[in-house]
Formats: C-alpha cells, structure tokens, sequence
C-alpha cells in the first residue's frame, strides 16, 4: 500500500472522527436543552403565561416574570406549586443577588436598606425548599416587591400559607401574583423603586378536568379579616392592571373563569 493511499485513509478517518465527535456535542447541549426546557415547563406551565404591558418577559427554572422598569420590580411573577415540592428544610438564607437577565437592569437590592419595607418575596422563598438551587433563584431582585412588615408577615403570609394548603388538596395549583402598579405609589430608594397600595394573587386548580380559579386583591396593610374577604373577580383585576392573565385558555372557560368571584368551590 502506498504512503499516498495510507495517507488518504487516516484523512478520512480523522475527518469521520471529527463529525462523530461534532454530533455528539450537538447532541449533548440539544439534549441539555430539552432537560432545561422540560423543568421550566414543568416548574412554570408556560401555557397559562399572563400577557406582558412591558414587553420584558423573564424565565427562570423555578417561575417566570413581566418586569417592569418603571417601577423597578415584576408586574407579575407566575409558577406552578405542586404537592411533591412542599418540602421544608433548613437551608442558609441566601443574599439578594441583582437578576443579570432583565435586560434593562434590575433594582439593586440596597434600594430597599433603611427603607421601612421588606424584600417582599413574590414566588416564596417556602415554595422552592426542595430544590437548593430553585429556592437560591428566589432571592433574584426581579422577585421582590416592597412590603411593610406587618403585611409581609401578617394576612399575606396567610394567603401563601392557604395556597400550600390548596396545592395539597389539589395535587398543585398554577400562581400569578404581584403588586399593582397603578396610581400614585410612595417610591424608595435611588432608583425609586415604586411601593404598591395593593398585591394580588390569582391560584388556579387545572388538574381534574374542572377547572377554577380565585382571585386576590389585598390592600397595602394588614388585617385580620378571613381571606375570603379579598376575593375578586379576575375580570376585576385585568381592568385594574392592564394584564390579559389567561389569554391562551379557550374564550369560553376563560370567560367563565375571569367573570367569577365565588369562592364555594375552595375549601377555606
């Protein structure tokens, strides 16, 4: 065999050797992807995304958000809980860390030092327990909104406590939550991060074939009042903050869900 055909053939095999090796990667980082993919799916339910009056849409592992740069925080934060993920455990709380994928840049976190509000989770620290990595994403400033301490502590942790509560009754419920940015609101820090006068939440239960949903509008203080109190209609809430919330689900059920305010089917 001469050296010219010997030659030839270790080209070939090299050049053979390098598209395997090509495909492999390529077949690698797809199928990182698809993982990726697969537990924002899972973790966000894409389908049931509200709309976006800020062109901003932001997906993490563990929820999704519509930031808003005027007001230096989400217009809302949306995620799915399930009965698997309500785990407690004892992890060391993590530091605010600023979210690099907000474009347009996040507020920093000392906006709210020496402000007289908390870093008011929106998709709760306690809702992510059973990942470290999920509950670590919490701590993102696109997940905070400015809170008293009272409220933070007071009937909206009730409302978190309920929604557990519903996520184990039902085998998990899809949650949008924020404040409303509307109106004239107090703001704090450099960057004046806007303080809502009102928070709502909005729980959907779309597991067995009858779907409901109930919305919440609380005002910017604490109370003693039961939760049911703060029940509104979701059509209510669209009016008052300009977000179209289940745009994908069929006119009729959408139209049947969001014109409803009756709590009889939640078990309070």
């Amino acid at each position: 065999m001469s050296k010219r055909t010997i030659y030839s053939i270790v080209a070939i095999v090299i050049v053979c050797g390098i598209y395997v090796f090509e495909t492999y990667l390529n077949t690698k980082e797809q199928d990182a992807i698809i993982s990726k993919g697969k537990i924002e799916k899972d973790l966000t339910n894409l389908f049931f995304l509200p709309t976006s009056t800020t062109g901003q849409i932001v997906h993490h592992d563990g929820y999704s958000l519509s930031y808003s740069e005027p007001h230096e925080q989400p217009e809302w934060v949306a995620y799915e809980l399930k009965e698997s993920q309500l785990v407690n455990t004892n992890f060391k709380r993590p530091y605010f860390e600023i979210d690099d994928a907000v474009k347009t840049g996040a507020a920093h976190w000392s906006n709210y030092k020496k402000s007289g509000y908390d870093r008011g989770h929106l998709c709760p620290a306690a809702d992510r327990e059973f990942n470290y990595d999920l509950y670590v994403e919490t701590f993102l400033t696109s997940n905070i909104s400015p809170q008293k301490h009272d409220f933070n502590s007071g009937v909206w942790n009730r409302l978190e406590q309920k929604i557990r509560y519903w996520a184990k009754r039902y085998d998990g419920v899809y949650v949008i939550t924020g404040g409303v940015l509307k109106g004239n609101m107090k703001v704090i820090g450099d960057e004046r991060v806007s303080v809502p006068n009102q928070f709502y939440k909005i729980v959907m239960d779309y597991n067995d074939g009858n779907p409901k949903a109930l919305a919440f509008l609380m005002p910017h203080h604490n109370s003693a009042k039961p939760l049911y109190h703060f029940v509104v209609s979701i059509d209510s809430l669209e009016n008052l903050t300009g977000i179209d919330f289940f745009s994908e689900l069929d006119d009729v059920l959408e139209n049947k869900l969001e014109a409803s305010s009756s709590y009889k089917n939640w078990h309070f």
